[in-house]
């Protein structure tokens, strides 16, 4: 297998259509990243309150649960491509309600937290499908390759996404951002459309309910995925700080502040994916998904705390790594023991726990900026959350244990996988 800096490109070299869906995704998340940064600025800029902005993420909890959890069944019961491509015009036309708010002398703040509501809920149709086709494209051996390039996809556009949102958002305005989205929508439907047709759903039999009721039995029978979801939500709702990052970056009085501020998260996250190559040699996952949330809570606590504008962006960059890294062996845990056929219910389980927890996020530190400082909120979120994953770490001695090597899940899966076969393969992944 070829390797480049600790990266394993394999997987796009093997499957064409896990190319397309990567390059896609890629170009999506660019123009997504940079409209990401610019809702909260426009909101800032109309409101002045750290309070309204984080009310962004209790637009999002709703749709986000209710969403995703049936975007997770219909990912196992309806043609994948065809979910994935509606969802995607549906963001666009959300995308193009917002470009002409900010076209108006008065933009509407209400729209705003619209917005919100309907991206999450297309986003939470949308996901499921997305992870489910990335286990289908890629053969089972290759999935914590899979997991660190999709990474590196999530962070580089959360580096050039955010950075250029950021820029133009501050020098020539929202609707500039809101625009240059909708061409980067345009792109990745064109690629999405070459997508193989034969994307059958793979759950057949009963009704959706049925299908829900089968995902949430499965998933009562494994407290160890279960542990990565809670300790996700728990990060997340503690010590995500992305919302409050332009009140951060007015602590320093430089135009170029809220820019660095946005690339810190995913530059550390970058940095730590590309020199990730280390972890072919830990089949503990639990464990790592355990140390990386502490490392992330202290990063972010590190954030909060400083006052120095480049000890900020360390530790943003160090909780950024430790997130990208949790990643890792998160997907690749659940990639290698969920089976193919509820691999779209649980996607869509993920999916809610580790957006569900940014969105609390942006909230309670919202919440906690207003009721007592913003440097309090971002430093006890950050202990917080460390102190709270080493609590559920002892609570949940299977997540700690899981070890690949032995797994019963993992054999099972690799059995299943190796009789189905991937879809979508330019040559034998043995070769």
């Amino acid at each position: 297998m070829r390797q480049y800096l600790g990266v394993d490109l394999t997987p796009l070299r093997l499957s064409r259509e896990y190319r397309k869906l990567y390059v896609a995704g890629f170009i999506t998340a660019l123009g997504s990243q940079a409209t990401y940064v610019t809702i909260p600025f426009q909101l800032k800029e109309l409101t002045h309150s750290p309070l309204d902005v984080g009310a962004l993420g209790l637009f999002e909890l709703v749709p986000l649960v209710l969403f995703g959890l049936y975007g997770g069944v219909l990912a196992d019961r309806m043609n994948r491509r065809r979910l994935i491509i509606t969802m995607e015009v549906s963001l666009m036309i959300a995308t193009s309600v917002v470009l002409v708010n900010a076209l108006l002398p008065h933009p509407y703040v209400w729209l705003l937290y619209a917005d919100a509501v309907v991206a999450a809920g297309a986003s939470s149709l949308q996901r499921p499908s997305i992870e489910a086709l990335n286990q289908t494209f890629v053969p089972h051996e290759l999935q914590r390759a899979a997991s660190t390039l999709a990474n590196i996809r999530y962070t580089t556009a959360s580096i050039i996404g955010p950075a250029v949102g950021g820029l133009v958002a501050v020098g020539a305005g929202p609707r500039f951002v809101y625009g240059a989205n909708l061409i980067t929508f345009a792109l990745s439907l064109f690629l999405l459309s070459g997508l193989a047709q034969q994307l059958a759903p793979i759950a057949r039999g009963g009704n959706d309910r049925t299908a829900l009721r089968a995902g949430l039995s499965f998933l009562h029978s494994r407290p160890d995925i279960v542990g990565t979801y809670i300790i996700d939500l728990l990060a997340m709702t503690f010590a995500f700080p992305v919302a409050m990052l332009p009140f951060v970056a007015a602590r320093f009085h430089s135009s170029y502040a809220l820019s660095l501020l946005y690339c810190g998260l995913p530059s550390g996250a970058l940095i730590f994916t590309v020199l990730s190559g280390w972890t072919s040699k830990v089949h503990h996952y639990g464990r790592g998904v355990v140390f990386s949330a502490v490392v992330w809570g202290l990063g972010i606590a590190l954030f909060g705390f400083s006052s120095s504008l480049w000890l900020v962006l360390v530790g943003l960059a160090l909780a950024g790594g430790a997130d990208s890294l949790s990643g890792i062996f998160r997907s690749t845990m659940w990639n290698e023991s969920i089976p193919p056929d509820i691999r779209g219910r649980m996607a869509g389980m993920e999916m809610i726990s580790y957006s569900l927890g940014p969105t609390a996020g942006q909230f309670r530190a919202g919440v906690m900026a207003a009721w007592t400082s913003l440097r309090f909120s971002l430093t006890f979120g950050g202990l917080a959350c460390a102190g709270s994953v080493a609590v559920v770490a002892s609570a949940l001695p299977s997540l700690w244990r899981f070890d690949s090597r032995s797994d019963p899940n993992v054999a099972m899966v690799r059995e299943l996988r190796s009789t189905q076969g991937s879809h979508g393969l330019d040559e034998d992944p043995s070769n």
